[in-house]
């Protein structure tokens, strides 16, 4: 049967916290040991260093690319390598004709792609299909002898596009050369065209060349894409990789009437295909199984996890208004290096400093729970850094450093706003126990309202900013889950513990919850009697006669310095009003404000233990005086 009182409650708290903390350390141990990560965290361009890119763009026909067009290239470039996973890279046009990407360590092929591809994609039907090889030009049909088209194609599928022309190209078509051309034509969008899908070498696909018809889906009326592995109709993985697509509305109308004409053709007829061409190369030409009225197709084909992932990427975040050439590229040293790395991290160390003496300083022993807090919140900040940053390749950069370093201050916020709700039921009368659960119900919501507040304002500043700026918003957002995982699962079954004891929940001196010093006592003391602090001379005698020496005097004069300092602002007014009635005669005690006086009359004054002075009331009528000093009568 499981323990449901505090002291249970608390203990299984800490056994799921440490269960977290070894699973997401067995992670890091399992990326070390495959050698996929080396347990640090990496670091971004200010830190580390990198690659700078100069791209220069292509634009059809010698025109000069606009600042517009080059305006949207850089939102692109800078989405796709966001995506990629590639964090805090520097992406600007530069002399208003070129681009410079700047990313952090040395960028792979793949990434190199993504940069520069323009990611035209087409979807075309397909109407013949032959190997990659050109027919030797022994064997090839004269240009004579094929046939003429019948009439007007009546749709993408016609093999009327199949002109002469067309046929002789598509039989002198050599793959290899026509790939390996960086400069080949764009294929025109309202005419049959050729086009070839390059050799998979991991799969054993040779090249392929498609004859095909004009374009019926442009790449600019996919809404979405992403990647996955498909499933079959029971659910289950088939270990193959998928491009999964959205459409449109419009696309949406187009892909159906595509897919309703393509999906009656005969297993085996080319005309079943359509080709998907992204710039100019066909990257999968799948059948037309069923008829897609809702726009959501999947394309499989001859994937990998790179491949799919890189074309949903692609698709994803648009095609570049304009291609781009990497013009120049070179190795850049880090713009802090290490100096500045090592005073960032001094920095942190102060203000780490500084926290703990505060803790020491303010709460004695209990500051303790908070230095362990936050190096519990340390280790699981620096677990996730570096598991983002084997997963999702996350860099951190110095302005994400500043941001782990005013989360010192906020974290440790947290733990004095629960420390003061605590130390306010102990003033009130309740046992250290109580007050730890009573105080932990008061300052929870405000803690959980605070981190709400700071993760709001993190996200607001990671989706506004751009470059380094949101290295700072992440990690200040990260932090403050941290926080509140730690607050909740560490610090207050801590305090629940520690509520148990005898140094704690005794008060000791030392603890931090020493009574004397809180100003412990009951708030109403019957008979219209309320808790009044007494002065510290008084305390200080009273230390000294009932210890006999000056060092309970000296102990004393600080208790009594310690409540009066903690008084709330209500007690300090009624022990003045206690001091002024307990030292001054009625008649000016009971004066309301400056310039006016109530004098009570001889029954009024015996009722209050003490006559008027002067006498010159004790008969007539009761007389009040009124600010203008008339009397009333």
């Amino acid at each position: 049967m499981s323990d449901k009182t505090p002291r249970g409650r608390a203990k299984r708290t800490l056994w799921w916290l440490l269960a977290l903390t070894l699973a997401l350390t067995a992670a890091l141990g399992v990326g070390v040991a495959t050698g996929q990560t080396d347990g640090v965290p990496k670091l971004a361009l200010d830190l580390e260093g990198g690659t700078q890119m100069v791209l220069a763009p292509q634009v059809s026909g010698g025109q000069q690319a606009t600042e517009e067009q080059l305006g949207q290239a850089v939102e692109i470039i800078r989405q796709r390598v966001d995506g990629s996973g590639v964090s805090e890279a520097e992406i600007a046009t530069q002399g208003g004709s070129n681009v410079v990407v700047s990313l952090p360590g040395i960028p792979d092929e793949r990434t190199r792609q993504l940069i520069q591809a323009s990611a035209d994609m087409e979807f075309r039907s397909v109407l013949s299909i032959a190997g990659g090889d050109p027919v030797p030009e022994e064997e090839r049909t004269a240009l004579e002898d094929f046939p003429q088209p019948e009439g007007e194609p009546a749709n993408g599928s016609d093999p009327a596009w199949i002109t002469p022309e067309l046929a002789a190209e598509f039989e002198a078509m050599d793959c290899a050369a026509e790939l390996a051309n960086p400069n080949r034509e764009p294929k025109p969008a309202d005419q049959g065209t050729v086009a070839c899908q390059p050799a998979d070498e991991e799969r054993g696909m040779p090249a392929i060349k498609y004859l095909l018809g004009p374009v019926e889906v442009k790449g600019t009326e996919i809404a979405d894409a992403d990647y996955g592995m498909t499933q079959s109709p029971t659910g289950v993985s088939t270990n193959q990789w998928a491009v999964n697509l959205s459409f449109t509305n419009e696309g949406t109308e187009k892909f159906r009437e595509v897919t309703t004409r393509l999906t009656p053709f005969a297993d085996g007829d080319p005309r079943k295909q359509f080709a998907v061409l992204l710039d100019g190369a066909v990257i999968t030409a799948p059948q037309s199984n069923a008829v897609i009225t809702d726009g959501r197709a999947q394309i499989t084909g001859s994937f990998t996890e790179l491949t799919a992932q890189g074309l949903a990427e692609q698709l994803s975040y648009g095609a570049l208004p304009i291609s781009f050439e990497i013009q120049s590229e070179q190795q850049i040293s880090a713009t802090l290096g290490s100096d500045q790395l090592r005073m960032g991290l001094i920095a942190g160390l102060i203000g780490l400093i500084l926290v703990a003496i505060y803790s020491f300083f303010q709460y004695r022993v209990l500051g303790l729970v908070t230095i362990a807090s936050l190096v519990v919140a340390g280790v699981l900040t620096y677990l996730a850094i570096v598991l983002l940053g084997w997963s999702d390749n996350y860099r951190l950069s110095l302005a994400g450093i500043a941001g782990i370093i005013v989360a010192i201050g906020l974290t440790a916020d947290s733990f004095i706003v629960y420390f003061e709700r605590i130390k306010d039921e102990l003033r009130s009368g309740q046992s250290l126990e109580a007050a730890v659960e009573l105080g932990w119900a008061r300052a929870k919501r405000t803690i959980t309202a605070s981190k709400a507040v700071n993760l709001l304002a993190a996200v607001v500043l990671y989706f506004v900013a751009v470059g380094n700026v949101r290295g700072f918003a992440f990690t200040l957002g990260l932090t403050a889950v941290a926080d509140l995982i730690v607050i909740f699962m560490f610090t207050h079954p801590v305090m629940r513990l520690l509520a148990q004891t005898r140094f704690f929940g005794g008060g000791h001196r030392w603890s931090g919850l020493d009574p004397s010093l809180l100003g412990v006592e009951p708030l109403y003391k019957g008979a219209g009697q309320v808790r009044a602090f007494r002065p510290r001379a008084a305390a200080a005698a009273n230390g000294a006669g009932a210890n006999g020496g000056g060092k309970a005097a000296r102990r004393s004069t600080r208790s009594a310095k310690e409540a009066e300092r903690r008084q709330t602002i209500a007690e300090r007014r009624r022990a003045e009003r206690q001091e002024q009635l307990a030292g001054t005669p009625v008649g000016e005690a009971l004066s309301s404000r400056p310039g006016s006086s109530t004098t009570l009359s001889p029954a009024e004054a015996d009722q209050a233990g003490r006559r008027p002075r002067g006498g010159s009331h004790a008969a007539g009528p009761d007389t009040i005086r009124t600010q203008d000093g008339e009397d009333s009568k």
